[in-house]
């Protein structure tokens, strides 16, 4: 079983992997501490000291502060709330619905047709950094992506209690 040093795995996390070194450690099995080294790599990223427990996206983590609580946080250092809420209730919200707004990212005849489907981008409202994109019929409600059961994870996965 391979085993890949910090150095690799912040240039994995920096996209700087050469595509044969990169295919070589998506074909293979990971090393067991692999997502702990990928956590070091995240903090030593972002500007706080909350321990980072879950990446959701290249900005957004779920954190632990300081007190124990939980929250969502963008690598900025803005606070979504408690990470069991969804925290794009509280991100700035661009919504493309129009063909005009729909051809700013795709040519024309190639996008969906703003009746049947919108794109929702999400952002920091801090830092504005783009942390995630929904395509969904119009009107209908902003997605929960999911509630991480952090303990079962770093207890059956890691084999480590959070």
């Amino acid at each position: 079983m391979p085993e890949y040093d910090k150095k690799t795995i912040e240039d994995l996390v920096e996209g700087r992997l050469p595509w044969p070194r990169l295919h070589a450690m998506m074909s293979s099995y990971k090393d067991p501490d692999r997502f702990l080294k990928y956590l070091e790599v995240l903090r030593e990223k972002v500007p706080w000291s909350d321990r980072i427990l879950l990446p959701l996206g290249p900005h957004l983590y779920v954190v632990e502060k300081e007190g124990g609580s939980r929250v969502t946080k963008c690598e900025c250092g803005h606070e979504f709330g408690p990470y069991t809420q969804n925290w794009k209730l509280g991100a700035s919200i661009f919504v493309r619905d129009t063909e005009k707004k729909l051809q700013e990212i795709y040519p024309p005849m190639m996008h969906c047709g703003p009746d049947w489907m919108v794109l929702r981008e999400f952002y920091c409202p801090d830092c504005h950094s783009l942390l995630e994109v929904e395509a969904v019929p119009p009107g209908y409600p902003i997605v929960f992506d999911f509630e991480p059961d952090l303990e079962t994870f770093y207890r059956e996965w890691l084999g480590q209690e959070i």
